[in-house]
């Protein structure tokens, strides 16, 4: 599928996205929208102030629904009332350094929030495709310097990684068992570190240093020898929609994918930062500052997307410098109160490469 089929096969599909009020969520609704899909989405209210999705101006565009994923109930009625065709489901506690701190609360959104989706999509009469969104540090990280692979075994090490781990079995176990008898296409893509304007996120190092630039302080880079496969935001939320269409028309095409950049592309944390720096000015700068008795990540990272590629057509379209120079343009209007005008220039620049 080209870009352009994509964007007509969502034309007029009911869709229901969880997790639509946070960053990739919000990308993924603006996307949709601008297909023509009825879009429905169900997730808390945004965690930060600004935030995307009131930026994005898709509130009064879209059926905005606010739940805890871990609501069955209510997550039931959505799901009763929308009727969705196609389920994107992005609700997650997403921030690795966070799962430290509350690993409970992480494993029940991301483990039990799951189960309650593909339950949901189980009951459903509507679904027939059906995609979760989990993480390329699903894997069981053997510190590599070659791309792990679909195959490769799933354990992740921190209660983010492992729940994201457990969210991947939860929904093959239903595939397995119910998904496949009843004709629902459900696959998982896990994705590299994403990237992009609208990411007001703590504890990730792009957001931090938008601020630390905005307010001309330092940057302090923790772990600048890691190696992590960054990518535009709009990168996997394209491969999303194709994933999802595609085993809508052939489900033998269900699975599990890879979506990363190119190997050329994949680099350390403070080859990343000086690629922000030369993007955003002189005005910026860094330091890398060893945090002693910091909790345990991943030094590297690759991702092998040759299936991908292979299976479903999809193929990164921006290097890691277009990457980085889109997030700091978006960043730079945003602060001009332009935010929603650089959002749908940057999605009808990607659609058009």
């Amino acid at each position: 599928m080209d870009t352009q089929d994509v964007m007509n096969f969502y034309r007029g599909k009911k869709v229901l996205i969880t997790g639509h009020t946070g960053f990739k969520g919000g990308w993924l609704a603006k996307l949709l929208l601008m297909a023509g899909a009825d879009v429905t989405g169900y997730a808390l209210e945004p965690q930060f102030e600004p935030n995307l999705f009131d930026l994005c101006g898709i509130k009064n565009e879209m059926a905005s629904k606010i739940g805890d994923i871990r609501d069955f109930d209510r997550l039931k009625k959505v799901f009763d009332l929308a009727q969705p065709e196609f389920v994107f489901h992005l609700a997650a506690q997403p921030i690795v350094r966070e799962s430290y701190r509350v690993p409970r609360y992480t494993y029940e959104t991301n483990v039990i929030g799951t189960v309650n989706v593909c339950e949901c999509v189980r009951l459903s009469k509507s679904v027939g495709s059906f995609l979760n969104v989990t993480t390329d540090k699903v894997y069981e990280n053997k510190e590599w310097c070659w791309g792990y692979r679909e195959t490769e075994p799933l354990d992740g090490f921190d209660p983010y990684s492992n729940s994201k781990s457990c969210s991947e079995l939860v929904t093959h176990g239903y595939r397995n068992s119910f998904f496949c008898a009843e004709g629902i296409a459900a696959s998982t893509a896990r994705a590299g570190n994403v990237i992009g304007g609208g990411d007001f996120s703590k504890d990730r190092i792009v957001p931090d240093a938008v601020r630390a630039a905005i307010s001309g302080q330092k940057l302090i880079i923790r772990n600048p020898r890691s190696i992590r496969p960054y990518q535009y935001v709009l990168e996997p939320i394209f491969a999303y929609l194709m994933i999802a269409a595609s085993q809508a028309k052939n489900p033998e095409l269900v699975g599990a994918y890879n979506i990363g950049p190119n190997i050329e592309d994949t680099v350390t944390t403070e080859e990343l930062i000086k690629i922000f720096a030369e993007a955003w000015g002189n005005e910026f700068g860094y330091e890398v500052c060893k945090e002693e008795n910091a909790p345990h990540e991943a030094d590297t990272l690759y991702l092998d997307t040759s299936l991908i590629k292979k299976k479903i057509g999809w193929r990164p379209r921006m290097s890691i410098k277009d990457a980085v120079k889109k997030t700091v343009e978006w960043a730079k209007m945003w602060q001009e109160g332009r935010a929603y005008s650089c959002m749908d220039n940057q999605i009808k620049e990607y659609l058009n490469r």
